[in-house]
């Protein structure tokens, strides 16, 4: 199924030159304006002393780059074009293929930012995110489970940092308005 899908949107792959220059640029360049759209929301928000939500973008990275590091060390799928003929557009160096780096970077950065900084420009990088990971398949370097997989390293990642930056949950207090007053000593009535 996961070869299956990827002959379906590779095959589109070199018909129309104007659109494999597109899916070349978004495959190879798109991720570093993704970049630099995120480095100026984390300015921002540093501007406006808003720290905790900048280390939990960071840390949902970091996070996300070890355990994608993880699983490509361990996985022994290679590349489209190593074990498969295919319309490969741009140059990559053979090796694992699962998970995309460049998917994961993206999916994580857009779900952290949407959850931690500015939930609308989270969705528009979502957008960014799943044109990267789809011209990651146009261009015959990965398959669509790599770029799933990334996208849920991104989602689990960024789940954790939130659980995590929550903290531990208090123990149930009743509120001020429910507590009985204690009355003192001398306020007795008949």
């Amino acid at each position: 199924m996961n070869y299956g899908l990827f002959e379906a949107l590779n095959g589109f792959a070199g018909r129309v030159d104007g659109i494999d220059d597109l899916m070349e640029f978004s495959a190879v360049w798109l991720i570093y304006a993704l970049f630099a759209v995120v480095a100026v929301l984390v300015a921002i928000a540093v501007w406006r002393r808003r720290l905790r939500p900048v280390i939990a973008v960071g840390a949902s990275g970091v996070i996300a780059f070890a355990t994608a590091t993880l699983i490509g060390r361990f996985d022994t799928e290679v590349r489209p074009f190593q074990s498969h003929t295919v319309h490969q557009l741009i140059a990559h160096e053979p090796g694992s293929s699962l998970p995309s780096d460049h998917a994961t970077a993206a999916f994580t950065l857009a779900l952290a930012v949407g959850a931690f900084l500015y939930r609308r420009w989270g969705l528009i990088l979502g957008v960014v995110a799943l044109v990267i990971g789809v011209s990651r398949i146009w261009v015959g370097v990965h398959y669509p489970a790599d770029i799933v997989a990334a996208a849920l390293i991104a989602v689990l990642s960024v789940a954790v940092v939130n659980v995590a930056s929550r903290g531990p949950r208090p123990r149930h207090r009743p509120d001020a308005a429910s507590r009985t007053p204690i009355r003192a000593a001398t306020d007795v009535t008949p």
